[in-house]
Order: structure tokens, then sequence, then C-alpha cells
């Protein structure tokens, strides 16, 4: 299945598939936000723990990547609301969920015995010299006007969303998918809540990468909820 009808079936299905994993026991990644790390470590005492052998190359470079995209978003994040947090505290409040997301990916890391690359957590520091070209660029768009600044939230949600869901189809590996499909979750949320302030704005918001239509399914979902 190619990412994109993969995509269009994740958004139809996601309530559906969140409730079966909570219901085969699985941690409780609820809350579309943040995870519920005692179920996750009840879960990892109660099983035979993995390691990076167990996983493909792919599977590997998939969790380093998202591990430094998850602290992307979070730096970015921190870092506009020093310039517009007067306006919106969508980027401190968004901010607190990645770094939950990249501390979720961080157990995945240690579950599996993988080297963790976020060596320096500082703010703006990446390993991936792609990621950090792209933290730099964004940040500089970002600092220029508010409005840059929403929009550079909504595309840095939306670029999660296309790289969380090849990385699903990369893994058969449950623990793996189930974060992977929490941190989808929040990057819908969060592309809910940039869109809304965007269109407080009086503007009318239009995709950045993903395709319009599977921006308007996400928009919906909200209305659903």
């Amino acid at each position: 299945m190619n990412t994109k009808s993969f995509f269009t079936a994740a958004l139809i299905g996601s309530v559906f598939a969140s409730s079966a994993a909570l219901a085969a026991g699985g941690p409780g990644y609820g809350g579309g936000h943040k995870v519920d790390t005692a179920s996750t470590d009840t879960e990892t005492s109660t099983t035979t723990e993995s390691t990076s052998s167990d996983l493909a190359s792919v599977e590997v470079s998939d969790l380093q990547y998202m591990r430094e995209e998850e602290k992307l978003a979070r730096d970015v994040y921190l870092t506009l609301d020093q310039y517009w947090g007067q306006q919106t505290q969508v980027f401190a409040q968004i901010a607190l969920s990645e770094e939950s997301h990249t501390s979720t990916v961080n157990y995945l890391l240690d579950k599996f015995d993988v080297e963790d690359p976020v060596v320096n957590d500082t703010i703006g520091v990446f390993v991936n010299e792609e990621l950090q070209a792209l933290y730099n660029e964004l940040v500089a768009k970002g600092e220029s006007s508010f409005l840059d600044a929403l929009y550079v939230g909504a595309l840095i949600e939306e670029k999660d969303m296309v790289d969380i869901l090849a990385a699903i189809n990369e893994t058969d590996e449950r623990p793996i998918i189930l974060a992977y499909s929490n941190l989808l979750d929040g990057s819908k949320s969060h592309l809910r809540a940039f869109v809304s302030v965007i269109e407080a704005q009086g503007i009318t918001y239009e995709a950045q990468i993903l395709d319009s239509e599977e921006v308007e399914l996400i928009i919906e979902e909200e209305d659903e909820d």
C-alpha cells in the first residue's frame, strides 16, 4: 500500500484502530497528545526485551529520524513562542506535547537498543543535517511575521504526518506502530490547532504538503469528536 492510500485509510480508521489497540492490551496512548508512561512501563516489564537486532535497518533509521523530527517540532515551537507568545499560547502548548512525543520515540530507542541521535538536547541542535537546515529555515521564516509562524507550525505537522505514515509502512513491530499511531493523532490535533488560529485571522488555510482533501478530512474530525 502506498503512503497516500494508507494516509486516507488512517484518517478514516484512526479512532477505531486506537480503540482496538487499547482493547488488545496495548500501551495507553490516550488523548492524542501525551503518552501514558505508566502503561508503557508496565507492558515493558511483562514482555521480552527487544533489541536493534530484531529491526531492519530502515526501522532503525526511521526511529532515529523520528526522534530528531519530533525534537525539531518542539524546538521550533519553543523558539517561535519567544516571538509570538503574547499573541497566542498555541506554540507553548504544542511544544509541551512535542516534548512528550520525542520522549515516546526515546522510549522505543531504549526498548529496541537503538542509539539515540539526540546527544545534545540543546534547542536548535541536530545530528541530522537535513533537519538542522530545516530548523534554521523554519525559524527564520517564522520570525518574520505572526502569520508566517502559524504556517510554519502547520507545515511541520503536515510533514510529520507524511513521515510517520511512511515509517508505519516500513514496520510490523506492534509497539512501534502503536507509538507512531499516537504521534499521528497528535499531529492531526496540532494541525487543527494551527489552522484554527490561522482562520481566526480571516484567512482560509490551504494545504502545504498534504492534499487539500486530506486536510479537510483532518479538520472535519474535530467536528465529529
